[in-house]
């Protein structure tokens, strides 16, 4: 699949708020700072759909795109460490859930998770989360153009290795690089075979 059009659809804080119009959605979340506007941008080829930053935390909103006017792309809030209050991160909580429970059109989510180092404790909960829900989901390693390739084989094995002592049968899994466009392909026909 190619994405030739992408457009901004709307923002809400609950799942009654999405658009109107129902399609099939793909979610994308992840700790924060893990890569997560870079890669929706990588996906769609627009530098600028997803807002990137450096501070931690920018994505504050449930954010659809509307995509080949065929399916919602979703970029949720991170989890985990970003820089705000108790209160605040408690309404992110809140929010992800709502969405991730509540959204009959959620088709899959993507969760994210750093090449670079070991798998967190919070992604292991989050994923563990997800499993107790029966929440249908894959995993995309960014940033997999920082390391070598042995480094890089021998980390995704490493995290392979940790999921395999809490899961039985793995999920889906891809290794991507805004960079270098690493993944694109193989994740975009992952989500055509769902459209």
């Amino acid at each position: 699949m190619r994405i030739t059009e992408a457009k901004f659809a709307g923002s809400c804080t609950r799942a009654s708020g999405k658009p109107s119009r129902k399609l099939p959605e793909f979610a994308f979340i992840g700790r924060s700072n893990v890569g997560k506007s870079s890669l929706i941008n990588m996906l769609c080829g627009n530098r600028k759909l997803a807002k990137t930053s450096s501070t931690p935390g920018k994505t504050k909103l449930i954010n659809h795109f509307i995509i080949n006017d065929s399916w919602y792309l979703v970029d949720l809030p991170g989890y985990g460490f970003a820089k705000i209050s108790k209160e605040a991160r408690e309404e992110l909580r809140l929010m992800i859930n709502d969405y991730i429970l509540g959204s009959e059109e959620m088709v899959l989510l993507f969760v994210l998770v750093d090449s670079r180092h070991d798998i967190q404790k919070i992604d292991l909960e989050f994923i563990s989360g997800l499993g107790e829900n029966g929440i249908p989901f894959a995993i995309i390693f960014t940033k997999g153009d920082k390391l070598g390739p042995n480094a890089l084989k021998a980390q995704i094995d490493k995290d392979k290795a940790i999921l395999s002592e809490h899961w039985e049968e793995l999920p889906p899994m891809f290794v991507s690089s805004a960079e270098t466009g690493k993944g694109k392909d193989e994740i975009l026909e992952y989500i055509n075979n769902y459209i």
